[in-house]
């Protein structure tokens, strides 16, 4: 369980880093995709948006979890996973807020997500465990 909670912490803490290195470079607004983030709770705001990222971070960090126990993903499994939830999460998000981020940072920060919980050694590297004894690594 610590180790799933590594790999939530690390892929929901750095795979914003897509769109705030795009929003610094371009003059944007660093906090945008947070405060969007937001509006899943009520409204757009930083505070709204940290919970809403938290939680929508643990459910696919858990969904990633169960995909890599049947069959490891890995950094590329998990990036692949993370193009597939950027295209879902538009068709299920229908918020303004959200709709209007730029696109490509957007699923940047998606792919990075997907890779960074493929990588975490709390997701990936489990096999061996008493849940995994009768598999092959």
């Amino acid at each position: 369980m610590r180790g799933l909670v590594r790999a939530w912490l690390a892929a929901s803490t750095l795979s914003g880093v897509p769109s705030t290195v795009h929003a610094l470079v371009t003059g944007g607004d660093a906090l945008a995709a947070t405060r969007a983030a937001g509006a899943l709770l009520g409204r757009p705001s930083v505070p709204r948006g940290v919970a809403a990222h938290v939680g929508v971070s643990a459910f696919w960090t858990v969904v990633l979890a169960g995909v890599d126990a049947r069959r490891p993903l890995g950094v590329t499994g998990g990036a692949v996973a993370g193009l597939a939830i950027a295209a879902l999460d538009p068709g299920v998000v229908r918020v303004p807020a959200v709709r209007a981020l730029p696109a490509v940072p957007q699923w940047l920060d998606h792919v990075a997500f997907g890779a960074l919980v493929g990588w975490s050694p709390g997701v990936s590297r489990r096999r061996g465990s008493t849940v995994d004894r009768g598999r092959q690594p």
